[in-house]
C-alpha cells in the first residue's frame, strides 16, 4: 500500500516537473508565433521602443518594395521637430527610405495607442493593409492588441519581426536580453488582456 502511495507520488511530481519544464520552454513559442512573413502592404508600420533593428527592417522591406510608404510610431512628441527628424527618420533615410514615404507619430506611447492611431492613419489615407515591425518577443501581445483594435475591419495587418542576435525562441532563457523580454512580455500579456482586450 505504502509503495503504490509513493510510486503514485513519484508519477505525479514527475509529470508535474515535466509540464512546467515543457511550458516553461515554449514560452519562447508562444510570444513570438504569431511573426509573419512579409507580404506587399500599403504601409509599413515600425514600432517604438527601437534600438536600430525596426528601422532595418523597416528599411529593408521598404528597398525590397513590399511597400511604398513608412509610418514611425512611438516619436517623443517634446523633442520632435519636423525640421530636425529624430534619430530613427535620420537612420531610416540614411538606409535609403526617401523623407516623402516617411510619416511619423508623436502621439503614441503605448503598443495600444499605436495600433488605435495607426489605425485612424490608414483609415485617413485608405490604405488597406499594414506591415507591423518589431521583435520577437513581442509579437503575441501585438497580435492580440491589432486583432482587438481592427476587429470587423477589412485591413490586412501582417506582423513580422526582426531578426536580432539575442534571439533563440527555444533556449530563450539562456541570454539575458532575450529572458527579460519574455518574462516583461509574460506579464504585459496578463495587463493587456485584464485591461484592453
Amino acid at each position: 500500500m505504502i509503495k503504490a502511495f509513493f510510486r503514485y507520488l513519484s508519477i505525479f511530481i514527475l509529470s508535474v516537473v515535466t509540464v512546467t519544464a515543457a511550458v516553461f520552454l515554449s514560452l519562447g513559442f508562444a510570444v513570438s508565433y504569431p511573426a509573419q512573413k512579409p507580404e506587399k502592404a500599403d504601409v509599413i508600420v515600425v514600432l517604438g521602443g527601437d534600438d536600430g533593428l525596426r528601422v532595418e527592417k523597416g528599411a529593408e522591406l521598404y528597398n525590397n518594395g513590399f511597400a511604398p510608404n513608412v509610418l514611425l510610431t512611438g516619436i517623443d512628441a517634446r523633442f520632435y521637430r519636423p525640421g530636425r527628424p529624430n534619430w530613427r527618420e535620420r537612420r531610416m533615410r540614411d538606409l535609403g527610405v526617401p523623407k516623402k514615404a516617411i510619416r511619423v507619430d508623436t502621439e503614441s506611447e503605448t503598443t495600444w495607442e499605436e495600433a488605435v492611431n495607426a489605425s485612424e492613419t490608414l483609415q485617413k489615407q485608405k490604405w488597406e493593409s499594414a506591415i507591423v515591425v518589431s521583435d520577437p518577443p513581442h509579437m503575441l501581445r501585438i497580435h492580440q492588441t491589432w486583432r482587438r483594435v481592427f476587429e470587423g475591419s477589412s485591413k490586412k495587418i501582417i506582423l513580422v519581426s526582426t531578426e536580432p542576435d539575442w534571439w533563440n525562441a527555444l533556449l530563450w532563457w539562456k541570454n539575458k536580453t532575450s529572458y527579460r523580454f519574455v518574462i516583461s512580455e509574460i506579464k504585459k500579456n496578463i495587463y493587456y488582456y485584464a485591461v484592453y482586450l
